[in-house]
Protein backbone atom coordinates (compact mmCIF):
# COMPACT_ATOMS: atom_id res chain seq x y z
CA UNK A 1 0.00 0.00 0.00
CA UNK A 2 1.11 3.47 -0.76
CA UNK A 3 0.92 6.82 0.93
CA UNK A 4 -1.58 7.82 -1.67
CA UNK A 5 -3.79 4.89 -0.79
CA UNK A 6 -3.85 6.39 2.76
CA UNK A 7 -3.83 9.86 2.87
CA UNK A 8 -6.92 12.23 2.25
CA UNK A 9 -6.88 13.78 -0.48
CA UNK A 10 -6.83 17.62 -0.40
CA UNK A 11 -9.52 19.12 -1.28
CA UNK A 12 -9.91 19.79 -5.19
CA UNK A 13 -9.45 23.48 -6.61
CA UNK A 14 -13.11 25.16 -8.09
CA UNK A 15 -12.13 24.95 -11.40
CA UNK A 16 -11.91 28.15 -13.64
CA UNK A 17 -15.25 29.72 -14.56
CA UNK A 18 -15.68 28.48 -19.02
CA UNK A 19 -16.92 30.07 -21.36
CA UNK A 20 -20.74 29.80 -21.91
CA UNK A 21 -21.97 26.16 -23.32
CA UNK A 22 -22.49 25.45 -26.96
CA UNK A 23 -25.66 24.98 -27.85
CA UNK A 24 -26.24 20.94 -28.79
CA UNK A 25 -28.40 22.58 -31.88
CA UNK A 26 -25.27 24.60 -33.15
CA UNK A 27 -23.01 21.59 -32.81
CA UNK A 28 -25.72 19.26 -34.67
CA UNK A 29 -25.40 21.33 -37.76
CA UNK A 30 -21.96 22.07 -37.71
CA UNK A 31 -21.50 18.29 -37.94
CA UNK A 32 -24.18 17.75 -40.35
CA UNK A 33 -22.28 20.45 -42.82
CA UNK A 34 -18.83 18.85 -42.45
CA UNK A 35 -20.52 14.87 -42.40
CA UNK A 36 -19.49 14.16 -45.70
CA UNK A 37 -15.66 15.85 -45.55
CA UNK A 38 -15.42 13.59 -42.05
CA UNK A 39 -16.21 10.85 -44.07
CA UNK A 40 -13.81 11.61 -46.88
CA UNK A 41 -10.83 12.49 -45.32
CA UNK A 42 -11.48 10.15 -41.87
CA UNK A 43 -11.23 12.58 -39.02
CA UNK A 44 -13.40 15.18 -37.37
CA UNK A 45 -12.05 18.81 -37.93
CA UNK A 46 -10.32 20.69 -35.05
CA UNK A 47 -13.59 23.10 -35.04
CA UNK A 48 -16.08 20.26 -34.67
CA UNK A 49 -13.85 18.42 -31.78
CA UNK A 50 -13.92 22.06 -30.07
CA UNK A 51 -17.51 22.74 -30.34
CA UNK A 52 -17.91 18.83 -29.14
CA UNK A 53 -16.11 20.04 -25.85
CA UNK A 54 -18.09 23.05 -25.30
CA UNK A 55 -21.06 21.35 -25.56
CA UNK A 56 -20.05 19.07 -22.55
CA UNK A 57 -19.72 16.05 -23.71
CA UNK A 58 -16.05 15.59 -22.68
CA UNK A 59 -17.20 16.85 -19.25
CA UNK A 60 -19.87 14.67 -18.70
CA UNK A 61 -19.16 12.23 -16.81
CA UNK A 62 -15.98 14.03 -14.65
CA UNK A 63 -16.87 14.30 -11.11
CA UNK A 64 -18.43 17.16 -9.90
CA UNK A 65 -15.41 18.17 -7.71
CA UNK A 66 -13.33 18.77 -10.40
CA UNK A 67 -16.16 20.87 -12.43
CA UNK A 68 -17.38 18.15 -14.13
CA UNK A 69 -21.37 16.70 -14.20
CA UNK A 70 -21.26 13.65 -13.09
CA UNK A 71 -24.54 12.88 -15.64
CA UNK A 72 -26.85 10.45 -16.37
CA UNK A 73 -27.35 8.00 -19.31
CA UNK A 74 -30.70 8.64 -20.46
CA UNK A 75 -29.29 12.18 -21.15
CA UNK A 76 -25.98 10.78 -22.59
CA UNK A 77 -27.94 8.59 -24.99
CA UNK A 78 -30.59 11.62 -25.99
CA UNK A 79 -27.64 13.96 -26.59
CA UNK A 80 -25.76 11.64 -28.71
CA UNK A 81 -28.68 10.08 -30.80
CA UNK A 82 -29.29 13.95 -31.88
CA UNK A 83 -25.62 13.90 -32.69
CA UNK A 84 -26.10 11.02 -34.60
CA UNK A 85 -28.59 11.73 -36.92
CA UNK A 86 -26.17 14.82 -38.35
CA UNK A 87 -23.15 12.32 -38.14
CA UNK A 88 -22.65 9.28 -36.96
CA UNK A 89 -18.79 9.70 -36.20
CA UNK A 90 -19.64 12.85 -34.64
CA UNK A 91 -21.87 10.92 -32.44
CA UNK A 92 -19.33 7.98 -31.95
CA UNK A 93 -16.36 10.49 -30.53
CA UNK A 94 -18.63 12.44 -28.59
CA UNK A 95 -20.17 9.37 -26.58
CA UNK A 96 -16.99 8.11 -26.07
CA UNK A 97 -15.46 11.30 -24.77
CA UNK A 98 -18.32 11.13 -22.30
CA UNK A 99 -17.87 7.40 -21.34
CA UNK A 100 -14.07 7.88 -21.13
CA UNK A 101 -14.30 10.50 -18.56
CA UNK A 102 -16.37 7.95 -16.72
CA UNK A 103 -13.65 5.49 -16.58
CA UNK A 104 -11.23 8.12 -15.52
CA UNK A 105 -12.93 8.60 -12.81
CA UNK A 106 -11.92 4.58 -11.52
CA UNK A 107 -8.52 6.42 -10.89
CA UNK A 108 -6.52 7.04 -7.86
CA UNK A 109 -8.07 10.98 -6.86
CA UNK A 110 -4.21 12.00 -7.34
CA UNK A 111 -4.67 11.05 -10.88
CA UNK A 112 -7.50 12.29 -11.36
CA UNK A 113 -6.01 15.93 -10.42
CA UNK A 114 -3.37 15.56 -13.06
CA UNK A 115 -6.18 15.09 -15.54
CA UNK A 116 -9.12 17.46 -14.61
CA UNK A 117 -7.07 19.75 -11.87
CA UNK A 118 -6.95 22.54 -14.36
CA UNK A 119 -10.82 21.95 -15.58
CA UNK A 120 -13.21 19.02 -16.88
CA UNK A 121 -13.28 20.24 -20.50
CA UNK A 122 -10.64 17.24 -21.51
CA UNK A 123 -11.41 15.15 -23.95
CA UNK A 124 -10.25 10.96 -23.18
CA UNK A 125 -9.27 8.44 -25.73
CA UNK A 126 -8.97 5.03 -24.87
CA UNK A 127 -7.72 1.97 -25.79
CA UNK A 128 -8.97 -1.01 -23.30
CA UNK A 129 -10.31 -3.91 -25.14
CA UNK A 130 -8.93 -6.17 -25.72
CA UNK A 131 -5.13 -5.34 -23.74
CA UNK A 132 -2.53 -4.84 -25.72
CA UNK A 133 1.58 -4.27 -25.46
CA UNK A 134 2.70 -4.41 -21.51
CA UNK A 135 3.46 -2.70 -18.26
CA UNK A 136 6.38 -2.93 -16.65
CA UNK A 137 6.76 -2.23 -12.77
CA UNK A 138 9.48 0.44 -12.20
CA UNK A 139 10.55 2.90 -9.29
CA UNK A 140 7.16 4.99 -8.38
CA UNK A 141 5.16 3.27 -11.60
CA UNK A 142 4.95 1.30 -15.07
CA UNK A 143 6.77 1.36 -17.90
CA UNK A 144 4.18 1.15 -21.15
CA UNK A 145 5.45 0.01 -24.28
CA UNK A 146 3.27 -1.88 -27.28
CA UNK A 147 0.52 -0.79 -29.93
CA UNK A 148 -3.21 -0.17 -29.61
CA UNK A 149 -5.33 0.02 -32.22
CA UNK A 150 -8.74 1.64 -33.09
CA UNK A 151 -7.98 4.86 -30.48
CA UNK A 152 -11.38 6.83 -31.79
CA UNK A 153 -10.73 10.44 -31.52
CA UNK A 154 -7.38 10.28 -30.50
CA UNK A 155 -6.13 12.47 -33.12
CA UNK A 156 -7.52 15.45 -30.78
CA UNK A 157 -7.53 13.67 -27.75
CA UNK A 158 -5.71 15.20 -24.60
CA UNK A 159 -5.10 12.06 -22.61
CA UNK A 160 -5.31 8.82 -23.54
CA UNK A 161 -6.29 5.14 -21.77
CA UNK A 162 -4.52 2.35 -22.35
CA UNK A 163 -4.74 -1.47 -21.05
CA UNK A 164 -1.58 -3.05 -20.72
CA UNK A 165 -0.93 -6.97 -19.36
CA UNK A 166 1.28 -6.77 -16.07
CA UNK A 167 4.67 -8.54 -16.90
CA UNK A 168 4.85 -10.40 -13.73
CA UNK A 169 9.10 -10.10 -12.46
CA UNK A 170 10.53 -13.56 -11.71
CA UNK A 171 11.69 -14.64 -8.68
CA UNK A 172 14.71 -14.18 -7.28
CA UNK A 173 17.76 -16.29 -8.71
CA UNK A 174 15.17 -17.96 -11.53
CA UNK A 175 14.59 -15.76 -14.88
CA UNK A 176 13.13 -18.42 -16.83
CA UNK A 177 9.79 -18.33 -14.34
CA UNK A 178 8.57 -14.67 -15.04
CA UNK A 179 4.98 -14.91 -15.01
CA UNK A 180 4.58 -18.81 -14.58
CA UNK A 181 1.68 -19.75 -13.11
CA UNK A 182 0.34 -16.39 -12.55
CA UNK A 183 -2.90 -15.32 -14.40
CA UNK A 184 -2.29 -11.86 -16.62
CA UNK A 185 -3.39 -8.84 -15.28
CA UNK A 186 -4.31 -5.70 -17.51
CA UNK A 187 -3.49 -2.55 -16.22
CA UNK A 188 -4.92 0.86 -17.33
CA UNK A 189 -2.68 3.42 -17.81
CA UNK A 190 -3.45 7.22 -18.11
CA UNK A 191 -0.64 9.15 -20.35
CA UNK A 192 -0.68 12.64 -22.23
CA UNK A 193 -1.33 12.54 -25.50
CA UNK A 194 2.85 14.36 -25.88
CA UNK A 195 3.52 10.42 -24.83
CA UNK A 196 1.42 8.44 -27.52
CA UNK A 197 2.46 8.38 -31.20
CA UNK A 198 -0.85 8.55 -33.37
CA UNK A 199 -0.05 6.20 -36.66
CA UNK A 200 -2.54 6.92 -39.77
CA UNK A 201 -4.06 3.69 -39.80
CA UNK A 202 -7.51 4.01 -39.97
CA UNK A 203 -9.47 3.01 -43.34
CA UNK A 204 -12.19 1.65 -42.49
CA UNK A 205 -16.15 1.15 -44.51
CA UNK A 206 -18.04 3.09 -41.84
CA UNK A 207 -17.36 5.71 -39.13
CA UNK A 208 -14.79 6.56 -40.88
CA UNK A 209 -15.14 10.14 -39.68
CA UNK A 210 -13.79 8.45 -35.85
CA UNK A 211 -10.17 8.74 -37.05
CA UNK A 212 -10.08 5.52 -34.98
CA UNK A 213 -6.12 5.45 -35.41
CA UNK A 214 -3.33 2.80 -33.94
CA UNK A 215 -1.38 4.43 -31.22
CA UNK A 216 2.08 3.70 -30.20
CA UNK A 217 3.89 4.03 -27.04
CA UNK A 218 7.42 3.38 -26.92
CA UNK A 219 8.87 3.16 -23.03
CA UNK A 220 6.52 6.25 -21.36
CA UNK A 221 6.90 6.31 -17.20
CA UNK A 222 3.25 6.35 -15.77
CA UNK A 223 3.24 7.11 -12.13
CA UNK A 224 1.00 5.07 -10.46
CA UNK A 225 -1.49 7.03 -9.27
CA UNK A 226 -2.17 7.15 -12.92
CA UNK A 227 -2.63 3.65 -13.14
CA UNK A 228 -5.61 1.23 -12.15
CA UNK A 229 -6.67 -2.21 -12.91
CA UNK A 230 -8.46 -2.98 -15.70
CA UNK A 231 -11.20 -5.07 -13.74
CA UNK A 232 -11.44 -2.50 -11.35
CA UNK A 233 -12.49 0.24 -13.92
CA UNK A 234 -14.78 -1.99 -15.62
CA UNK A 235 -16.30 -2.84 -12.51
CA UNK A 236 -17.24 0.54 -11.06
CA UNK A 237 -17.01 1.26 -7.29
CA UNK A 238 -19.37 1.86 -5.23
CA UNK A 239 -18.76 4.34 -2.24
CA UNK A 240 -19.80 6.97 -0.08
CA UNK A 241 -19.94 10.33 -1.77
CA UNK A 242 -19.46 8.96 -5.19
CA UNK A 243 -22.16 9.99 -8.02
CA UNK A 244 -24.19 7.43 -9.14
CA UNK A 245 -22.74 7.98 -12.46
CA UNK A 246 -18.80 6.17 -11.18
CA UNK A 247 -20.20 3.23 -9.17
CA UNK A 248 -21.71 1.20 -12.20
CA UNK A 249 -20.08 -2.04 -14.13
CA UNK A 250 -19.42 -0.50 -17.71
CA UNK A 251 -21.51 -3.05 -19.19
CA UNK A 252 -24.53 -1.42 -17.75
CA UNK A 253 -24.91 1.65 -19.48
CA UNK A 254 -22.06 1.25 -21.97
CA UNK A 255 -23.69 -0.06 -24.48
CA UNK A 256 -26.65 1.74 -24.70
CA UNK A 257 -24.33 4.66 -25.28
CA UNK A 258 -22.00 2.92 -27.85
CA UNK A 259 -25.55 2.22 -30.15
CA UNK A 260 -26.62 5.90 -29.99
CA UNK A 261 -24.45 6.46 -33.19
CA UNK A 262 -26.47 3.48 -34.74
CA UNK A 263 -29.69 4.75 -34.22
CA UNK A 264 -28.89 8.60 -35.10
CA UNK A 265 -27.65 7.00 -38.50
CA UNK A 266 -31.10 5.22 -39.06
CA UNK A 267 -32.85 8.46 -37.99
CA UNK A 268 -31.07 10.14 -40.52
CA UNK A 269 -31.04 7.20 -43.16
CA UNK A 270 -34.87 7.21 -42.67
CA UNK A 271 -35.24 10.97 -43.60
CA UNK A 272 -33.13 10.54 -46.63
CA UNK A 273 -35.55 7.79 -47.95
CA UNK A 274 -38.88 9.55 -47.32
CA UNK A 275 -37.01 12.66 -48.72
CA UNK A 276 -35.96 10.59 -52.28
CA UNK A 277 -39.36 8.63 -51.85
CA UNK A 278 -41.58 11.59 -52.01
CA UNK A 279 -39.25 14.06 -54.52
CA UNK A 280 -40.52 14.51 -58.03
CA UNK A 281 -40.13 11.84 -61.15
CA UNK A 282 -38.73 9.77 -62.53
CA UNK A 283 -36.03 8.87 -59.67
CA UNK A 284 -38.78 8.02 -56.83
CA UNK A 285 -41.04 5.14 -55.83
CA UNK A 286 -43.73 7.86 -55.17
CA UNK A 287 -45.78 6.88 -52.09
CA UNK A 288 -49.16 7.27 -53.41
CA UNK A 289 -48.54 4.20 -56.32
CA UNK A 290 -45.64 1.82 -54.97
CA UNK A 291 -47.29 -0.50 -51.91
CA UNK A 292 -43.66 -1.78 -51.99
CA UNK A 293 -42.16 1.53 -50.59
CA UNK A 294 -45.03 2.16 -48.65
CA UNK A 295 -44.47 -1.12 -46.33
CA UNK A 296 -40.67 -0.19 -46.66
CA UNK A 297 -41.38 3.15 -44.72
CA UNK A 298 -43.47 2.01 -42.66
CA UNK A 299 -41.45 -0.82 -41.47
CA UNK A 300 -38.22 0.52 -41.12
CA UNK A 301 -39.54 3.84 -39.26
CA UNK A 302 -41.67 1.64 -36.59
CA UNK A 303 -38.29 -0.77 -36.39
CA UNK A 304 -36.58 2.52 -36.04
CA UNK A 305 -38.76 4.20 -33.46
CA UNK A 306 -38.71 0.46 -31.49
CA UNK A 307 -34.67 0.67 -31.14
CA UNK A 308 -34.93 4.09 -30.19
CA UNK A 309 -37.25 3.40 -27.26
CA UNK A 310 -35.13 0.09 -26.13
CA UNK A 311 -31.97 2.29 -25.79
CA UNK A 312 -34.08 4.78 -24.03
CA UNK A 313 -35.40 2.30 -21.37
CA UNK A 314 -31.45 1.32 -21.06
CA UNK A 315 -30.06 4.40 -20.51
CA UNK A 316 -33.04 4.94 -17.56
CA UNK A 317 -32.39 1.46 -15.89
CA UNK A 318 -29.10 2.42 -15.71
CA UNK A 319 -29.95 5.81 -14.29
CA UNK A 320 -31.85 4.23 -11.77
CA UNK A 321 -30.13 0.79 -10.69
CA UNK A 322 -28.95 0.39 -7.21
CA UNK A 323 -25.23 -1.00 -7.65
CA UNK A 324 -25.20 -2.24 -3.48
CA UNK A 325 -28.11 -4.86 -4.80
CA UNK A 326 -25.86 -7.39 -6.70
CA UNK A 327 -28.44 -9.25 -7.88
CA UNK A 328 -30.61 -7.14 -9.22
CA UNK A 329 -27.48 -5.46 -10.82
CA UNK A 330 -26.60 -8.72 -12.76
CA UNK A 331 -30.29 -8.50 -13.96
CA UNK A 332 -30.06 -5.05 -15.16
CA UNK A 333 -26.71 -5.89 -17.21
CA UNK A 334 -28.16 -8.89 -18.76
CA UNK A 335 -31.24 -6.74 -19.50
CA UNK A 336 -29.25 -3.90 -21.03
CA UNK A 337 -27.01 -6.21 -23.28
CA UNK A 338 -30.18 -7.48 -24.53
CA UNK A 339 -31.95 -5.12 -25.06
CA UNK A 340 -29.22 -2.98 -26.76
CA UNK A 341 -28.15 -6.26 -28.78
CA UNK A 342 -31.92 -5.94 -30.14
CA UNK A 343 -32.12 -2.59 -30.88
CA UNK A 344 -29.04 -2.69 -33.40
CA UNK A 345 -29.99 -5.42 -34.99
CA UNK A 346 -33.47 -3.69 -35.70
CA UNK A 347 -31.47 -0.78 -37.10
CA UNK A 348 -29.21 -3.17 -39.39
CA UNK A 349 -32.62 -4.79 -40.69
CA UNK A 350 -34.58 -0.92 -41.06
CA UNK A 351 -31.63 0.92 -42.74
CA UNK A 352 -30.80 -2.50 -45.51
CA UNK A 353 -34.45 -2.09 -46.03
CA UNK A 354 -34.19 1.06 -47.24
CA UNK A 355 -30.92 0.96 -49.01
CA UNK A 356 -32.53 -1.72 -51.07
CA UNK A 357 -35.31 0.08 -51.94
CA UNK A 358 -33.79 3.38 -52.28
CA UNK A 359 -32.97 3.39 -55.49
CA UNK A 360 -29.29 3.50 -57.83
CA UNK A 361 -29.25 7.46 -56.52
CA UNK A 362 -29.17 6.28 -52.89
CA UNK A 363 -25.89 4.63 -53.55
CA UNK A 364 -23.87 7.02 -55.26
CA UNK A 365 -20.48 7.97 -53.24
CA UNK A 366 -21.05 10.75 -51.33
CA UNK A 367 -24.89 10.14 -50.87
CA UNK A 368 -25.93 10.34 -47.54
CA UNK A 369 -28.28 6.79 -47.02
CA UNK A 370 -25.49 4.78 -48.54
CA UNK A 371 -23.36 6.57 -45.73
CA UNK A 372 -25.84 6.10 -43.11
CA UNK A 373 -25.83 2.37 -44.34
CA UNK A 374 -21.81 1.49 -43.85
CA UNK A 375 -21.85 3.01 -40.53
CA UNK A 376 -24.78 1.50 -38.96
CA UNK A 377 -23.13 -1.65 -40.22
CA UNK A 378 -19.81 -0.66 -38.56
CA UNK A 379 -21.57 0.09 -35.72
CA UNK A 380 -23.61 -3.57 -35.45
CA UNK A 381 -19.74 -4.73 -35.64
CA UNK A 382 -18.31 -3.87 -32.12
CA UNK A 383 -17.99 -6.72 -29.80
CA UNK A 384 -19.88 -5.07 -26.75
CA UNK A 385 -23.34 -5.18 -29.49
CA UNK A 386 -23.99 -8.22 -30.63
CA UNK A 387 -26.65 -10.43 -30.03
CA UNK A 388 -25.26 -13.88 -29.37
CA UNK A 389 -23.05 -13.13 -26.31
CA UNK A 390 -25.63 -10.77 -25.38
CA UNK A 391 -28.23 -13.81 -25.03
CA UNK A 392 -25.93 -16.02 -23.24
CA UNK A 393 -25.46 -13.15 -21.18
CA UNK A 394 -29.20 -13.03 -20.35
CA UNK A 395 -29.90 -16.44 -20.26
CA UNK A 396 -27.13 -17.30 -17.78
CA UNK A 397 -28.85 -14.37 -15.76
CA UNK A 398 -32.18 -15.76 -15.89
CA UNK A 399 -31.55 -18.80 -15.11
CA UNK A 400 -29.57 -17.64 -11.66
CA UNK A 401 -25.79 -18.55 -13.03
Amino acid sequence: MSATDVLAPAPAPAPPAGPPPVPLARVTALAAAEAGTADETGRLSSALTDALTGAGFPRHFVPRRWGGTAGGYREAVDRTAALGAACASTAWCAGLYAAHGRFAAQLPEPGQRDLWGAGPDVRIAAGLTPPAGTAAPVDGGWRLDGEWACVSGGEHADWVLLAAVEQVPAPAGRPGEAGRGTPPVARVCALPVQDVTVLDTWDSTGLRGTGSNSVVVNGAWVPARRTVPLAELLAGRPGEGRAHCHTLPAMLGGPPLLATAALGAARHALAAWTDWATGPAPHTAPLETDAAARYALARSAAETNAAGLLLEAAADRADRTDPTDAPALAQAVAANRRDTAVAVELLVTAVERLFRTGGIHSRERGGELQRCWRDVHTVAAHGALRLEPAADAYAAAVAGR
